[in-house]
């Protein structure tokens, strides 16, 4: 064994055997057809980690016959890039060099900007990778001088093939037989979530890990579940991730379907992130389900204290109350439609003067309010008396719209008895 970490060793030289990513690298993929033309452009490799990017890029400089440099940009100065530009036609780089150039998105402005020059006179070809969307992390001018390519999560039956490479290499590098049951590959492959790197490290901590019998090494399935009980899930507070789950819970919730919500509020709360589950229940109480089901804040309200009271993981039960409460909930969004018609109109400056008699009048205590024409609704049958509420200059505006459900239907039907207007 020479040191090298098994995802390493395992990596492959050949488009044909990189996991996944059919959709680019399959048999008329186009970034295939770009590699085998030979003409390699400026890339951005866009994807979660252990999805084939670095492997791609060694492919690509192995093919075309590129000084290959790795940089991090997590680590990596403009001093570092200079280095490798020093190379550029040199016996170092008869043919010209590859730069790739990892986690783009921790180079600051003036740091991408310093790759421009080089990238435009093609002294470089640059494959810059980053696990967040680039169009918000990667600057304009860089951006317009690359191709983006989006690397998928491979599937579990795509992963799988992997984990018997690597048991297959380890029994080769150990001299033993090592015995891995078809339950131990699939849960290897399904537990690792889309990363190769992942379930490759797995393999290759279990077998450390196991003791051999009768020179014979024999991967379990307890093992398997214990050393991937969490890395199934992908999860960064701070990236797309957070995003995404979060989105796909709220969404869920008002597609009325509560085993998907179900599924996302898992996810955070695996994550540990219960503050972003709670904010998008309490939101999804007032934006999707509203007037439709009033009550329905209240109770939601009442499950959030409920889990605040008792944290994770029993904070799971009232969470998932509210989850399935919502997601299964007659919906309307008149309330959300509402208020976001009444803001644009006041943010466009579309406001007015306040109706006189709606004022506030400081010397109420002396009957001034009679002055002002205010009618008071509880004087009148069934409390409620014609005047007008609305500026002079938005008069006859429509804001609320009722939904089409029966409590608002219901609400409608009575205010339209007691206003005398007919439907």
């Amino acid at each position: 064994m020479n040191g090298r970490p098994l995802a390493d060793e395992i990596r492959p030289t050949s488009l044909d055997d990189v996991v996944g990513q059919q959709q680019i690298l399959g048999p008329n993929g186009v970034l295939r057809r770009i590699i085998q033309g030979g003409n390699i452009p400026n890339m951005v490799f866009y994807g979660p980690s252990g999805t084939g990017k670095t492997t791609v890029a060694n492919i690509i400089a192995s093919q075309t016959n590129k000084a290959l440099h790795r940089l991090n940009a997590t680590t990596a100065s403009i001093s570092d890039i200079k280095d490798i530009i020093a190379d550029v036609d040199t016996l170092l780089a008869p043919n010209g060099v590859l730069l790739y150039l990892d986690e783009i998105q921790y180079f600051n402005k003036k740091q991408q900007q310093s790759l421009l020059e080089f990238m435009e006179n093609g002294k470089i070809t640059v494959i810059a990778s980053t696990t967040e969307n680039p169009y918000f992390y990667v600057y304009n001018a860089v951006l317009s001088r690359s191709t983006v390519f989006e690397f998928k999560p491979v599937t579990a039956e795509e992963v799988q093939p992997a984990v018997r490479r690597a048991v297959a290499l380890m029994a080769e590098q150990r001299g033993v037989e090592i015995d891995c049951p078809p339950e131990v590959v699939a849960h290897i492959a399904r537990a690792c979530g889309g990363d190769v790197r992942k379930a490759v490290n797995s393999v290759e901590l279990q077998v450390n890990a196991a003791q051999p019998t009768g020179g014979k090494i024999t991967l379990t399935l307890e093992d398997a579940e214990l050393l991937a009980q969490h890395s199934a899930m992908r999860y960064d507070r701070a990236g797309d991730d957070h995003f995404d789950t979060a989105s796909a819970l709220m969404k869920s919730i008002r597609g009325s379907d509560p085993d998907a919500a179900l599924h996302y509020l898992a996810r955070l709360l695996e994550a540990g992130d219960m503050v972003t589950a709670i904010r998008r229940i309490l939101c999804s109480a007032s934006e999707d389900v509203g007037m439709a089901y009033p009550q329905a804040a209240a109770i939601v309200n009442a499950c959030v204290e409920n889990a605040n009271m008792l944290g994770l993981p029993e904070a799971r039960l009232p969470l998932a109350q509210a989850v399935v409460l919502l997601a299964t909930a007659p919906k309307s969004n008149s309330v959300y439609k509402g208020i976001s018609a009444a803001m644009s109109d006041v943010a466009a400056g579309r406001t007015g003067d306040y109706p006189r008699h709606l004022q506030n009048v400081h010397a109420d205590s002396t009957g001034m309010e009679r002055e002002q024409g205010y009618r008071y609704p509880h004087d009148y049958p069934n409390h409620w008396v014609e005047q007008q509420y609305l500026p002079d200059a938005l008069q006859g505006r429509t804001y609320y719209e009722y939904g089409e459900n029966k409590t608002e239907q219901a609400a409608k039907a009575y205010w339209a008895k007691i206003k005398n207007k007919k439907e």
